[in-house]
């Protein structure tokens, strides 16, 4: 389980990036929503995903509460999911 996890959050982290630092982008500047709209959906079902497997596999990786708390806000921010495979996966 803890595999589909880290497939999960790099799957999730890779569509952040893209939808911030593409889709966004090119809504504003190129007066383009599609780029956000193709976007958003699959990165919405791996953010839902990631959260969702974090709890599966919580007693397994043995995460504090705290820990638990910080994987899941790692979601929000940019980077943060790699930071966590990096941290809590690679013990």
């Amino acid at each position: 389980m803890t595999l589909i996890f880290r497939i999960t959050a790099f799957l999730e982290g890779i569509s952040y990036l893209l939808l911030l630092g593409v889709g966004v982008p090119l809504k504003y500047l190129a007066n383009d929503d599609s780029w956000v709209k193709g976007l958003g959906m699959p990165h919405g079902i791996l953010f839902v995903g990631y959260l969702v497997f974090a709890l599966v596999i919580k007693d397994e990786q043995k995460w504090t509460t705290r820990e638990f708390l910080l994987v899941g806000l790692a979601s929000v921010v940019p980077f943060g999911t790699f930071g966590v495979e990096k941290k809590y996966l690679r013990k």
